[in-house]
């Protein structure tokens, strides 16, 4: 489980804090998604997380215990993330990049294991990318390298996940399979962290749904009680209905032509 409580962080030479003492709860068996227009602190929160950003209040928690209290690897065991931007160092081969997600659990000297191999061909797999692992990761379309990143996080096999922006550059088909993929882990017992501008996927997948306005919670509960067309409106400062997908019966938002251009 990851908890935030109460977490504030403020950039420095801002005026405003990027988040002001929100609190969320990602839970163990459940997807919850973080959504908000741009600059409403969502990438925020991973940075913080992860220790890229300093918390200015409040603390983050990770199975009950404080991230500053736990080594790097410790946490890596623990939560696998996939950050929204990552520019590759050096020239790896597709299979040996998603190995990396292995090496927390390996140690210093420990060789990988039949295991940890199976871990990275069952990840390529789910990511549907098993024909990509042979190849150099500096030879990937944008949409394949981000299945090749989801895939190393999968292979983590952290009790955990933290996706910011997993389907960008993504087409239409790995889109969905994305989303398909976050909910059956979730379904198995692990916590699913997702941050999204997708509403209307996140209203059809997620079991929890924090809105983020200007660094507060504008709203939280199940996707019902976030969907509420005067909340999205004012928060994303657009003209838009809400109604029901005719095909799954899922809520789905539906932007309007503003006014002034009729």
């Amino acid at each position: 489980m990851i908890e935030f409580r109460e977490v504030s962080v403020r950039y420095p030479r801002r005026d405003v804090e990027a988040l002001s003492a929100v609190s969320l709860t990602a839970a163990r068996g459940a997807l919850t998604a973080v959504v908000g227009p741009n600059g409403s602190g969502k990438s925020t929160l991973v940075r913080a997380l992860v220790g890229r950003v300093p918390v200015a209040g409040g603390a983050i928690l990770v199975n009950g215990t404080p991230v500053d209290e736990s080594g790097r690897r410790s946490l890596a065991t623990r939560v696998a993330v996939v950050v929204q931007r990552e520019e590759p160092a050096f020239p790896l081969q597709v299979r040996e990049y998603v190995a990396l997600g292995r090496y927390p659990h390996l140690g210093l000297f420990r060789a990988p294991s039949r295991g940890d191999r199976a871990a990275v061909d069952d990840a390529l797999a789910r990511m549907a990318a098993a024909h990509l692992a042979d190849r150099s990761i500096s030879e990937l379309s944008g949409g394949e390298w981000q299945r090749v990143r989801l895939a190393r996080a999968v292979a983590q096999g952290a009790d955990a996940i933290v996706l910011d922006e997993p389907t960008t550059f993504l087409d239409i088909a790995h889109e969905m399979g994305v989303f398909e993929l976050m909910s059956r882990l979730a379904r198995e017992g692990r916590a699913v962290l997702l941050v999204s501008h997708q509403l209307n996927l996140v209203a059809r997948f997620a079991d929890h749904i924090v809105l983020l306005h200007r660094g507060h919670v504008a709203a939280c509960g199940a996707p019902a009680d976030v969907m509420q067309g005067a909340v999205l409106e004012r928060v994303y400062e657009w003209p838009l209905v809400i109604t029901r997908d005719p095909a799954v019966g899922a809520l789905a938002l539906v932007p309007l032509r503003s006014p002034a251009r009729d």
